[in-house]
């Protein structure tokens, strides 16, 4: 095949399954919102089920779900006829994903099912399905064509029942009023996650790591405060321990540019007042937000009465996971 000719088969496919998932905006009706209300008001979990290209569909849409606050699950209809189907319990609701309607290990598994009394919802292409005739809800995932040339290979049916399933997803997840911070709970591993939730006090640096210098203290001691710690910079306090200035590498760079005779001069000389500060109980992406505006690399957290509890550097930030604008 030419280049043009492997792009022209690229942009097939993308338009094959672009009009699939077009097309779903007629399943998108009162057995959709009936379906959800379903899912909502279940006080177990919800159980998907598929065989094949249906069962990779079936694991991300419980992944999505999982993520979203829905509890759900993955059954292979397989194992459940082989003492899997033990994992269900009366307060379920399982989901079953078939294009025909016709899958027989699908269909070996909703009598079994059906005994359970529970909620079955069908994913599949064909209402008149024996699977969709003895669900109680019918979710349409029908497609005209797969993508696959030979209309073989699962494509558009796949990319349908996906994107149902993030349908799906999606309602529940503003039905449940499901924030930013309740994903971030459940992401704490993630940038994301990072950024909604960790606070100050569980990364800044503290005790003995915490450069600090006396308001009194000779350059020469402010110079090797801000090397031994490593930070760039150093806090300065006052004889009762509050926090009164901050000196940089750069304040002092820009000392010695100005003057060499620096032996007589104190801490208090040279260092910045009113320092910027924040407080332990913030969360690093403010902090990572005020060194941005304020085109600083650190910022001295204090507590209620200014003491100096601790120091957070912009690049642990950014070693954590946390990324600038």
């Amino acid at each position: 095949m030419s280049t043009e000719e492997i792009i022209k088969q690229g942009l097939e496919v993308i338009r094959i399954e672009g009009e699939a998932i077009i097309n779903l905006n007629k399943s998108i009706n009162e057995n959709f919102a009936k379906a959800v209300k379903i899912l909502y008001e279940c006080k177990g979990r919800i159980v998907l089920t598929g065989m094949g290209k249906s069962g990779i569909i079936a694991r991300k849409i419980v992944a999505t779900l999982n993520s979203t606050g829905s509890p759900a699950i993955y059954l292979h209809p397989t194992d459940a006829l082989h003492g899997d189907l033990g994992m269900v319990r009366k307060e379920d609701v399982v989901i079953l994903i078939s294009k025909s309607g016709a899958t027989e290990e699908i269909m070996n598994l909703v009598p079994m099912l059906r005994r359970l009394n529970i909620k079955l919802i069908a994913m599949t292409g064909d209402e008149k399905s024996k699977i969709a005739s003895q669900c109680d809800i019918w979710l349409n995932i029908f497609v005209k064509e797969e993508a696959c040339p030979y209309d073989l290979a699962p494509t558009s049916s796949t990319t349908a029942a996906l994107v149902m399933g993030d349908a799906l997803s999606v309602a529940l997840l503003k039905l449940r009023n499901f924030t930013r911070e309740d994903f971030a709970m459940l992401h704490p591993g993630g940038s994301l996650g990072k950024r909604l939730s960790l606070e100050l006090r569980e990364i800044m640096i503290t005790g003995d790591k915490i450069p600090l210098v006396n308001k009194e203290a000779s350059i020469k001691d402010v110079i090797i405060e801000i090397t031994s710690k490593r930070l760039g910079t150093t806090c300065v306090i006052d004889d009762n321990g509050l926090l009164c200035g901050i000196i940089t590498d750069g304040d002092l760079r820009r000392l010695l540019e100005r003057t060499l005779d620096i032996k007589d001069l104190k801490a208090k000389d040279v260092m910045t007042k009113n320092p910027k500060t924040i407080k332990p109980t913030q969360l690093a992406s403010l902090a990572l937000q005020q060194m941005e505006n304020y085109k600083i690399t650190s910022l001295i957290v204090i507590d209620d009465r200014n003491f100096p509890i601790g120091i957070v550097h912009l690049h642990d930030l950014i070693n954590l996971g946390l990324k600038q604008r």
